[in-house]
C-alpha cells in the first residue's frame, strides 16, 4: 500500500538504502526509493530505525508530499516513555536513541509545516523532568534549529520559566545546549528572557570564583570553557544590567557577584605555555572584555583600566593570534568615553604591529591607531601613518589612505594642513587615492572662504602641478581650484592667469578625458578673468570640437560659442564661481568607510561622531549663514549699478547728464577722479563682480525726451536662471567638476 517491496528482507532493504544514499551524493534524483526510507523508519527495530532517520534526513525535506505519512512516527518516536527511576533498562536506553534520532532528522529536515505540526512535541520532551541528559541536549539543539527557521514560533514570556528550571540543571551538558538555545532566542527577543540574568551569572560564578566542575568537562584545568563564553555572550546582551545598582551596598546581589567574576578572569588569565590552555583562556577574557564594553560608562572605571592594561601586554606578544584580538578589543574599549587616554599609552607599541608579516594584525593596527587618535595626537598619528604608507604593502595602501584622509579633516585645527597632507597622499600613493578623496578637499576648500584657506590651496596646488611630471589626480584637484580661486594669485610673480594655462595645460596630453574636462571648464574660466589667456585657450577649444570624446566635444563646442550666443555680461554670470557644496550628515569618506568595513567596525562608529573641531567648523558656517556681512557687500554692488545706470542715461541724454553733474551751490568739488569703473567684469571672487543675477542684464524701456528708444542690453533676465541652471547641469556631470551632491 506504501509502495515499498514486501519482499525485501531487513539486510535488503538496508543495504538498498545505503546505496540509495550513495547515489544521491553524487546528484542524482533518487525519489523512487522514498518508500522503502519509511518503512524503516516505522520499523520497530532500532537497526533498521537508525538506517531510516540518517536517509530521511538525507534524502528528504519538509516540503516534500510524502512527509505528510510520517509525521506520526516521528511523533509517536519523541514522545515515548522515558523510564521513571534511576537505574534504566536496556530498553530505555534504546528509548533514548530512538528520541535522539528523531529529533535529530527533525532538526535537519525541518519545513515550516513540520515546524508547526512537531515543535510542541519537541518542547514537551525539552521541559520533562525525566528526560535523560542526552535527550535534553538533542532536544535544546533541535528546537534552537527550529527557531531560527520560524523566529516567531516561541513566546519568550511564556518560555522564560522553563528555561529558568533548566538552568538548574546539574549537567554542563545540559547547561551548554541550553545556553545554546537561550542565546538564539535572547537575540530574536531580548527583553523577554531578562529575567534570567541571575541565574546565568549564578552559573558562571560556580565555575569561575568556585570552580566546580566534572572532571570529563575541565579542559586544561579551565572549567568548561565553552559554557562560560555562552554565558557571557547572553550576559552582552543587556548592556544595562549594572546601571543603577550599587555594587558596594548590594554584596549580595548578583551585580556584585557579576563584578567579581569578571575582575577575576581579568586578574587570572595570563599567557600559558601550553597553546590549547592559552587559547581557551584567552577566549573567556577576550568575551570578557567584550562585556565590558557592552557596559559602556556604566562599568565600574577599575574594570575598563584593568581590560586595558591587560590588552597593552597582550598586543606586545609574539603570538599573532591574541595579538590580533588584543588589538581588536582594544579598538572597541577605546571608544568608551574615558578610555582612550588609556589605549593612547600604547600608541608606539600599536606602531610596532603596522610593520607585522601578517596583514590582518596590520589591519587591526590601523584601526586602533584610527579610534586612539584625537586633537592633541592628530598630526603626530597622521604623519606616521603617512610615513609609514611609503613602505606599507599594495593590499593595505587604498585602506590607509582613506583613514588618513579621514583623520586629517576631522581633526585638523588648520586647514592648511589638512590641503598639504592630501598632497602628500596623492604623490606617495596617488593611484589609491580614490575621487571621493579629492573632492573632499575641493569641497572643503570651497566652503571654508574664512581666512586665507582658498588662496593658500591655490598657491599650493600651482606650486605641485608646475613640474613636467605629476600625478593625474594632482592635476585634477589643481584645475578645479586654480579655475574657482586662481584669482587670488594671479598678482603674485610667476603666478598671473597665463602661467596657471601654461601650468596646467601642460600636461593636457598626459591625463584621461575626465580630466580633460575639468581642465577645459577650467580655461573657460581663465579666458573669462584674464584677456591674455583667451588667445591661448581658443586654439584649444578649436582643435578639441572634433574630439573623439562626447564629453570633451560638447563642451569645447558650448565654451566657443558662449561669447558668440550671449552677452558678456550673461557670459560673466555663467561662468561665476560654484556655489558652497550642501554638507551631509555623513560625508562620501564616510559612507566609503561604511561600505568596506561594515556599521559595526569601531572605526565607521568613530568616523561618524562628529569631533570638537567639526563641531567648531560648523558653528562657524552657521554663524556666516546667519550674521552675512549684507551692508558691507551691497554697498558696491548698489553703487556700480548706480554708475551703470549713470552711463547709459548719459549715452542717450548728454545734456541732462550735464546739467545732474554741475555742481550747485554748497557742494564741493571733488577734485580727484572715481576710483571705480563702472560695470567692469574682473571675474569670480573679486569685490567689485556684480552678484545680482539680473543686474548685468538690465533692459531699458521706454524713451528719453520721447525721441530716443534706448536698445536691450544683454538677454532677458528672466532666461538668466535657467541658463545657470544649464551650466550647472555641464559643470556636475559624471565626467566633471561637482561630486558628492550632484
Amino acid at each position: 500500500a506504501d509502495g515499498s517491496n514486501p519482499a525485501l528482507s531487513s539486510y535488503q532493504r538496508k543495504k538498498y538504502i545505503w546505496k540509495l544514499v550513495y547515489i544521491h551524493v553524487l546528484g542524482y534524483e533518487v525519489d523512487f526509493g522514498h518508500a522503502e526510507v519509511l518503512t524503516l523508519v516505522r520499523s520497530k527495530k532500532y537497526a533498521e530505525k537508525t538506517v531510516g532517520y540518517v536517509a530521511l534526513s538525507l534524502l528528504l525535506r519538509g516540503s516534500d508530499p510524502v512527509m505528510g505519512s510520517i509525521v506520526d512516527t516521528i511523533r509517536a518516536d519523541l514522545v515515548t516513555a522515558p523510564a521513571q527511576g534511576k537505574k534504566k533498562k536496556k530498553a530505555d536506553v534504546k528509548n533514548d536513541a530512538v528520541q535522539c534520532l528523531a529529533l535529530c532528522s527533525l532538526a535537519n529536515i525541518s519545513g515550516l509545516e513540520l515546524i508547526q505540526a512537531m515543535h510542541l512535541q519537541v518542547r514537551q520532551v525539552l521541559a520533562t523532568p525525566e528526560s535523560s541528559e542526552q535527550v535534553k541536549k538533542k532536544s535544546a539543539l533541535c528546537l534552537l534549529r527550529l527557531t531560527r527557521t520560524s523566529p516567531n514560533l516561541i513566546s519568550g514570556r511564556e518560555f522564560a520559566p522553563h528555561l529558568a528550571k533548566l538552568l538548574q540543571d546539574q549537567h554542563l551538558g545540559v547547561l551548554t545546549s541550553v545556553m545554546s538555545l537561550l542565546n538564539g532566542l535572547a537575540s530574536q527577543h531580548v527583553a523577554d528572557y531578562e529575567s534570567l540574568i541571575p541565574h546565568v551569572v549564578h552559573i558562571l560564578g560556580v565555575l569561575v570564583i568556585k570552580k566546580q566542575c566534572a572532571r570529563e568537562y575541565l579542559y586544561y584545568r579551565t572549567p568548561s570553557p565553552w559554557l562560560q563564553i555562552k554565558l557571557l555572550k547572553f550576559l552582552q546582551m543587556y548592556p544595562n544590567a549594572v546601571e543603577g545598582h550599587d555594587i558596594g551596598m548590594d554584596a549580595s546581589g548578583y551585580v556584585s557577584q557579576l563584578i567579581n567574576v569578571v575582575s577575576k578572569i581579568l586578574m587570572e588569565t595570563d599567557v600559558s605555555d601550553s597553546i590549547n590552555k592559552s587559547n581557551a583562556d584567552h577566549a573567556i577574557l577576550f568575551e570578557a572584555v567584550q562585556l565590558i564594553v557592552a557596559w559602556g560608562t556604566t562599568c565600574p572605571v577599575t574594570l575598563r583600566e584593568g581590560a586595558m592594561q591587560l590588552l597593552g601586554k597582550f598586543i606586545s606578544v609574539r603570538e599573532p593570534n591574541i595579538r590580533y584580538l588584543g588589538l581588536m578589543t582594544m579598538a572597541k574599549l577605546a571608544q568608551i568615553e574615558g578610555s582612550v587616554e588609556g589605549a593612547k599609552k600604547h600608541q608606539a607599541t600599536v606602531l610596532v604591529s603596522l610593520k607585522d608579516a601578517d596583514i590582518s594584525v596590520r589591519r587591526r593596527a590601523l584601526d586602533l591607531l584610527f579610534v586612539i587618535c584625537d586633537t592633541d595626537n592628530a598630526e603626530r598619528v597622521v604623519d606616521e601613518l603617512v610615513a609609514h604608507l611609503v613602505v606599507a604593502d599594495a593590499s593595505i595602501r587604498e585602506e590607509m589612505v582613506l583613514k588618513i584622509a579621514i583623520l586629517a579633516e576631522k581633526y585638523a585645527t588648520d586647514l592648511r594642513w589638512y590641503v598639504d597632507t592630501i598632497l602628500k597622499l596623492i604623490s606617495i600613493a596617488g593611484d589609491y587615492v580614490s575621487d571621493s578623496i579629492w573632492h573632499r578637499v575641493v569641497q572643503i576648500v570651497t566652503n571654508h572662504p574664512q581666512g586665507d584657506l582658498q588662496g593658500y590651496a591655490a598657491a599650493t596646488l600651482f606650486l605641485a602641478v608646475s613640474p613636467h611630471r605629476c600625478h593625474e589626480t594632482t592635476v585634477c584637484v589643481a584645475a578645479y581650484v586654480l579655475g574657482e580661486f586662481g584669482f587670488l594669485i594671479a598678482e603674485r610673480a610667476g603666478m598671473s592667469g597665463e602661467e596657471q594655462f601654461h601650468v596646467l595645460h601642460q600636461h593636457w596630453f598626459n591625463v584621461g578625458t575626465s580630466t580633460k574636462s575639468i581642465l577645459i571648464s577650467t580655461y573657460a574660466k581663465l579666458a573669462n578673468l584674464y584677456e591674455e589667456c583667451r588667445p591661448l585657450v581658443a586654439p584649444v577649444f578649436a582643435r578639441s570640437k572634433n574630439s573623439s570624446d562626447v564629453e570633451v566635444q560638447q563642451r569645447c563646442a558650448e565654451y566657443s560659442s558662449m561669447r558668440e550666443a550671449f552677452s558678456p555680461e550673461a557670459v560673466e554670470d555663467l561662468l561665476r564661481e560654484m556655489p558652497p557644496f550642501e554638507d551631509k550628515r555623513r560625508s562620501a569618506l564616510e559612507m566609503r568607510l561604511l561600505e568596506k568595513e561594515g556599521e559595526n567596525s569601531a572605526a565607521v562608529t568613530k568616523a561618524s561622531t562628529l569631533s570638537e573641531v567639526e563641531q567648531q567648523r560648523a558653528m562657524q558656517s552657521v554663524q556666516m549663514l546667519s550674521n552675512p556681512p549684507i551692508e558691507e557687500e551691497m554697498e558696491p554692488i548698489e553703487e556700480q549699478e548706480e554708475e551703470a545706470e549713470k552711463d547709459i542715461e548719459e549715452q542717450y541724454d548728454p545734456p541732462r547728464q550735464q546739467l545732474r553733474d554741475a555742481p550747485q551751490a554748497g557742494d564741493e568739488v571733488d577734485s580727484q577722479p572715481s576710483p571705480r569703473s563702472p560695470a567692469k567684469a574682473l571675474g569670480p571672487g573679486h569685490g567689485e563682480v556684480n552678484r545680482d543675477d539680473g543686474a548685468n542684464v538690465r533692459q531699458i524701456n521706454g524713451s528719453v525726451n520721447g525721441s530716443v528708444k534706448p536698445a536691450s542690453v544683454g538677454i532677458p533676465k528672466e532666461l538668466v536662471p535657467a541658463m545657470r541652471k544649464a551650466f550647472s547641469n555641464l559643470c556636475t556631470s559624471p565626467s566633471g567638476v561637482l561630486f558628492e551632491n550632484s
